[in-house]
């Protein structure tokens, strides 16, 4: 992964103490955090906790000579890859407008040639006002990116437009802007995940222990590596990510459709969904009755979605097996003419059906097989991605 660096400017909004998890959840995510506060912000929030979730230095004032980066303000806008000002009050989207640089932060945004990433937070009447609109259109009209402002519940007591955007929401609209420079930029990478519900009655379905995670990883590491990323999920309690287009979908027929129907722009489809290989036959339309000591349910098989598709370049399945995990594996990858399968066993208590690892095989189009340690699933759909890219350079 490339080093990425983030100037995250935070404001005087009530918000600001939001902007510490967004300072951890970057970091985690690998990025460089160096923190520019405002007056105004330094007495809702304090800069110990920023300093403290990023390892690096606050900054507060512009000659502030125990920090290098605020003798200069040149030197922060030089080495921001993004300047993400979150939150942002009315007051500084009026100077980021009208090129006011009379602190650290407006100075810094006036200097760097990084892009800009806002995220407003405000009382309603504020944020609708003509004046702030006519601000925010403004600096859209110069490039400028914006993650909300959201509806809901203020901090006033009120409820309206305003609100600042959930932090997952802004940490994924960040990660794809600087993804922008990574290996995948401008790929379209198509990926399934989760299982499928096969409807018996309304109230029953038939299903399976796919809960999605490693194709939500799948998605977020394509993202962050600057794809343009389509997911296809079936029913799961994750939330879906931000930077990337979600189609949801219920039955195996419905991803099938939703498959097809996307893969005529995508470069790379990724297979990572455990689709019902069998449907009741009749489901019934009304709810079924406990009253018989024995219920009989005649089931189809699906169509086969993989076996299906001619497209895109790339195509990498999944096996979940529980005997002859390689040889098992290796038919399926010959079977649906694949480029690279991803084999794990399901079996035993070390089932990644629900858990944060996985442990792999990753068989090539040749029949070479790479044995993977146990990885987190973020780690591992780095490493699949690593062979997209490799494939997706190669033609």
């Amino acid at each position: 992964m490339l080093e990425r660096n983030v100037v995250l400017g935070v404001t005087g909004s009530i918000a600001a103490y939001k902007a510490v998890d967004l300072a951890s959840k970057l970091t985690q995510a690998g990025v460089s955090v160096y923190t520019v506060m405002t007056e105004s912000a330094t007495k809702l929030v304090g800069e110990a906790s920023f300093r403290a979730i990023t390892g690096l230095p606050v900054s507060t004032r512009m000659f502030e000579l125990t920090n290098p980066h605020s003798i200069e303000h040149i030197s922060l806008s030089e080495v921001a890859d993004l300047l993400l000002i979150a939150p942002a009050t009315a007051n500084v989207l009026a100077k980021l407008a009208n090129g006011i640089a009379d602190d650290l932060l407006t100075c810094t945004a006036l200097a760097t040639r990084a892009p800009l990433l806002v995220a407003p937070a405000m009382h309603t009447a504020m944020w609708e006002h003509p004046a702030t609109q006519a601000n925010v259109k403004t600096l859209r009209d110069r490039g400028v990116s914006f993650v909300g402002p959201a509806v809901g519940r203020l901090a006033s007591g009120g409820y309206g437009s305003g609100r600042f955007s959930p932090v997952t929401e802004i940490l994924g609209k960040a990660l794809r802007i600087l993804g922008r420079s990574g290996d995948l930029a401008g790929r379209r990478i198509l990926v399934s995940t989760g299982g499928t519900r096969e409807p018996i009655d309304p109230v029953r379905f038939l299903g399976n222990r796919s809960t999605g995670k490693m194709g939500f990883a799948l998605a977020e590491a394509a993202r962050d590596r600057g794809a343009e990323v389509t997911l296809i999920a079936g029913p799961t309690q994750l939330a879906s990510p931000s930077g990337v287009d979600v189609v949801n979908v219920e039955t195996a027929a419905d991803m099938l459709e939703a498959v097809r129907t996307a893969c005529g722009d995508a470069e790379a489809l990724i297979m990572a969904a455990a689709v019902a290989d069998w449907t009741p036959a009749s489901p019934s339309t009304s709810k079924l009755k406990k009253s018989e000591a024995e219920f009989l349910l005649r089931l189809v098989r699906t169509d086969d979605v993989l076996g299906s598709i001619e497209g895109p370049a790339v195509r990498v399945g999944f096996a979940a097996e529980t005997d002859d995990l390689v040889g098992s594996a290796r038919k399926k990858l010959e079977a649906k003419r694949l480029d690279l399968i991803v084999a794990n066993d399901v079996g035993g208590p070390d089932s990644p059906f629900g858990s944060d690892t996985n442990q792999a095989f990753l068989i090539n189009a040749t029949g070479e097989v790479e044995e993977l340690p146990r990885l987190s699933k973020r780690d591992l759909a780095d490493r699949i991605l690593d062979r997209v890219r490799d494939l997706l350079d190669a033609r």
